[in-house]
């Protein structure tokens, strides 16, 4: 075996090419803001390019912007479709909550006339809250209180910064839709020649990857879906249907779904107030509900169909959810599987190249 020696120019080369990925990460990094529109128009196109396909081709659609413009009237169609299947329901299911809580009020302090009660509260208590307001109490809580609401307008302006962003995205998304084949076919021309083979197999890993994470995050999300409708409409709990879809849609995100606690909470408020049954067990089964539904998805469904679907161990799977989840957060659990099976596959193809000895095993069985 010829080891290869480390020469200073081989040396400098390397130190080279590594301030030169530092460099591109950093100018990555710094031009985040603009480059995410863009990285979210390809995924987005990336995903209806099949649709678009289908639609000029399929259904004889001669021009492809007519046919793009045909895919996004479909897509948000669909996208307003679900959006009315559930959040209508859920709003109606919290209009009867207040209903039924200001009919509690009423009931159990007598009071008829709830904004009369207060102004009169108020009118009977004027000196006392105008000596609060002067108070030092209220002025220290002031000065805590207004940071958090520059904090909260500052927020509202990102909120709609991000709707000219998505503006944005959606023009990014039209055209490149409209020369896709052209960009897929030829994005590699901004590489030498001499490096281009090694990015051709990156890009086609990664397809490869993305391609089998979406469809098997997808197949989780309408599993956990199933589960939490199936879970909801045992226990006889309010919107089981509508609930478990939304959890369902949410899942597409990784663990996403647990910000659908927040309705359920206020849908248990709503069927104790209507039934007059306990607040608390109906919350508890709720819950046990959410358990069931996640272990089982997390010990059985994720293994089986993102391990099948990643080509990955359902131990080596669990542990690059924690890793990955453990080093970069929330961002870290949606790119844990395809990064890892990416990682491992150049791997096995530059260090330890199983590739090229299988290739080597297969030549000298063919000889024997």
């Amino acid at each position: 075996m010829i080891e290869n020696k480390i020469t200073f120019d081989l040396f400098v080369r390397g130190l080279l090419v590594a301030i030169l990925i530092v460099g591109v990460f950093m100018l990555v990094r710094y031009l985040s803001a603009v480059l995410l529109p863009f990285f979210v128009a390809w995924l987005l196109a990336y995903l209806l390019y099949p649709i678009v396909r289908f639609v000029q081709y399929k259904m004889h659609v001669r021009s492809r912007a007519l046919s793009i413009i045909i895919t996004i009237i479909f897509v948000i169609a669909v996208i307003t479709g679900i959006c009315y299947l559930i959040f209508p329901p859920m709003a109606e299911q919290f209009q009867r909550l207040g209903t039924l809580a200001t009919k509690y009020i009423q009931t159990h302090t007598q009071v008829q006339d709830i904004p009369k009660t207060v102004t009169e509260w108020i009118q009977g208590n004027q000196l006392e809250i105008e000596k609060f307001f002067k108070s030092k109490d209220f002025s220290d809580g002031l000065k805590t209180v207004m940071p958090q609401i520059f904090n909260f307008l500052s927020q509202t302006a990102n909120v709609i910064i991000s709707i000219i962003a998505s503006l944005i995205t959606l023009l990014y998304m039209f055209f490149i839709l409209l020369d896709y084949e052209y960009l897929t076919d030829n994005w590699i021309k901004i590489f030498p020649k001499k490096s281009r083979p090694f990015w051709q197999e990156l890009a086609k890993d990664a397809e490869r990857e993305l391609s089998n994470y979406i469809r098997g995050q997808g197949l989780v999300a309408l599993t956990m879906g199933i589960l939490f409708c199936i879970g909801f409409t045992i226990i006889g709990f309010p919107m089981a249907i509508g609930l478990g879809i939304l959890i369902g849609i949410m899942d597409l995100v990784p663990y996403l779904h647990t910000l659908a606690l927040v309705p359920t909470v206020f849908l248990a408020l709503l069927k104790a107030a209507d039934t007059g049954q306990n607040f608390w067990v109906i919350l508890a089964s709720a819950l046990a509900v959410f358990a069931i539904v996640q272990v089982l998805i997390d010990m059985v469904v994720t293994p089986k169909i993102m391990g099948k679907a990643m080509g990955l161990n359902p131990a080596i799977l669990l542990l690059s959810l924690s890793i990955w989840g453990t080093l970069l957060g929330f961002i870290g659990l949606i790119i844990a599987l395809p990064l890892t099976t990416l990682l491992i596959a150049y791997y096995q193809r530059y260090v330890t190249k199983e590739d090229e000895n299988a290739v080597v095993a297969e030549k000298k069985k063919a000889e024997t």
